[in-house]
């Protein structure tokens, strides 16, 4: 009999959290809702030194934690979540801790593409971000099956920057530019147009010395799949962006709740939804002084 009640109390507490929640963001609707989220996921090793768990538990909880904030925020009609899970620098760290969080990233990704997953729930597209070559080979052909399997969602958007930096990815955007450019110049070379490499067809001499502008730059970036974020997340206190999303985040609300990100929950998103929408105004004001 208890057995019985148990399990038919779970789904009716998570009907009526979720409806709950839809009561909740039909009244942030009214205002202006985020289209761009970005987490940095940060305590997840405080998480689990606190509570003397083994290592790697920190990242499994963090990993539930991820779950909730995907469902909440596409609940609310979020369109685009970006993650910030590895940096480049991580892999400074020693090689046993790297290669776990190796391992659990692809133990994670397998579960995230099963048929009853949320990405399947919600019709989300996954698109990994950073430089993939770093990762271990079983992770990268995960991420990169990934990458192929939700290819056909359009729903809603998941970005997870892996082995990423700003500085890294804004460093691989100017080497394509130029690469294309000079390939642009060599082609018109060998067809005999007398050029050099300062004037190309098409270019007065004024226009020379910006063969590479902005435009070429902006859509050669990793997070070219993404609009730049309105919110950015970043737990455990820290107001540090840590080299994520530099180019993107200069008109971001930032939002550094102290929790630490396991414990991340309803509440702090909603904090910071809240927040962003008090100070929408101002910032949508400062991108139109551009």
């Amino acid at each position: 009999m208890e057995k019985g009640s148990g399990s038919g109390g779970t789904p009716f507490f998570e009907n009526l959290g979720t409806f709950f929640r839809k009561c909740i963001f039909s009244v942030l609707s009214v205002g202006p809702i985020p289209n761009h989220i970005a987490f940095i996921m940060d305590g997840n090793r405080r998480y689990a030194k606190k509570r003397n768990l083994v290592e790697g538990a920190g990242h499994r909880a963090g990993f539930l934690a991820l779950m909730s904030m995907l469902r909440y925020s596409y609940e609310l009609g979020v369109k685009y979540v970006t993650i910030y899970a590895f940096s480049i620098e991580n892999f400074k760290r020693c090689p046993e801790e790297v290669q776990s969080v190796m391992d659990l990233m692809q133990e994670k990704i397998e579960e995230l593409i099963k048929e009853e997953s949320i990405v399947n729930h919600y019709g989300i597209r996954i698109h990994f971000i950073g430089n993939l070559k770093l990762l271990s080979a079983p992770a990268r052909l995960a991420a990169e099956r990934a990458m192929l399997v939700t290819a056909g969602n359009s729903k809603a958007v998941l970005s997870i920057c892996v082995a990423y930096t700003s500085t890294n990815e804004i460093m691989h955007a100017v080497e394509e530019s130029c690469l294309e450019k000079w390939g642009e110049i060599r082609e018109l070379n060998a067809r005999g147009v007398d050029c050099g490499l300062t004037e190309l067809e098409g270019y007065g001499k004024d226009e020379a010395r910006h063969l590479i502008n902005l435009t070429d730059i902006e859509k050669r970036l990793y997070m070219a799949v993404a609009p730049d974020p309105d919110i950015m997340i970043r737990t455990s206190g820290e107001t540090r962006l840590s080299n994520f999303l530099l180019w993107q985040s200069q008109y971001c609300y930032l939002d550094s709740p102290s929790v630490l990100w396991p414990d991340i929950g309803f509440w702090h998103l909603l904090w910071a939804i809240m927040n962003f929408q008090r100070n929408h105004f101002y910032l949508e004001k400062k991108k139109k002084q551009l």
